[in-house]
């Protein structure tokens, strides 16, 4: 998993990408953590919480996302994939979701999550 950190120079706003089949983690990154320290945080502590078996696991619902940490895993993904749809799909068709979910190691998102806080920090 690849993942780049940009500030834009005119807004101000932090922005993360990351590599394909991880779409959802940079915009739940710059969406719902943003620059936002304390969160950072709080994130960081669960995942050292589940990490110790302090917590099997735990869920932070966001505005557009949810993020849910396990002990082997973190899962992003996009709160409408929540919804039932109205409508029935043709046979053989189905709704394309892998930019709206991403699975990645627990370790892995840490360490990008440590990543966006330093540069978060050096931003401010």
């Amino acid at each position: 998993m690849e993942y780049e950190f940009r500030r834009n120079s005119l807004t101000g706003t932090f922005l993360a990408s990351f590599s394909m089949d991880h779409e959802v983690l940079g915009q739940w990154f710059t969406e719902e953590l943003g620059p936002d320290l304390a969160k950072i945080q709080q994130v960081l502590g669960m995942i050292k919480d589940i990490q110790t078996d302090k917590r099997g696991a735990w869920r932070l619902v966001g505005n557009d996302f949810t993020l849910e940490l396990e002990r082997e895993q973190a899962r992003v993904f996009a709160n409408t994939l929540g919804f039932e749809q109205e409508y029935e799909l043709e046979e053989a068709m189905s709704l394309y979701d892998a930019e709206s979910e991403a699975y990645c190691g627990l370790e892995d998102f840490e360490q990008a999550l440590l990543s966006w806080q330093q540069f978060v920090e050096k931003g401010l």
